[in-house]
């Protein structure tokens, strides 16, 4: 009867929170850096033409590394969730009767295929 109410209960979560996550931290990290850049150089009474190339390099270059950081983060971590799947499936290949324990006890949601 357990069994039977789990398969009928659905979670509804908000799956886009790494997305947020992300957004929030370039957000901060990328407006934090020109700020300052445009500051110290108005400070040194520079020209507002060199503040706005300044500026606007800065943020290229920011949005640049922010990529390619997202890009390398999200890589590394889905090469780490293929060798750990790769790992379980070995080991239900190497130790099968603790397949069989999980079968037998009707604990099928452990059990990788």
């Amino acid at each position: 009867m357990q069994r039977l109410l789990l398969d009928h209960h659905k979670e509804h979560h908000f799956t886009s929170s790494e997305i947020v996550r992300d957004v929030i931290i370039g957000v901060s990290a990328g407006l934090t850096l020109p700020f300052a850049l445009a500051a110290s150089l108005s400070g040194a009474n520079e020209p507002s033409s060199i503040i706005l190339t300044a500026g606007i390099a800065e943020v290229a270059a920011g949005a640049i590394s922010m990529g390619l950081g997202g890009y390398l983060a999200t890589k590394s971590e889905a090469d780490h969730y293929m060798r750990e799947l790769k790992r379980e499936h070995e080991e239900i290949i190497k130790y099968p009767d603790t397949v069989s324990s999980f079968k037998a006890m009707n604990i099928y949601e452990l059990v990788l295929f």
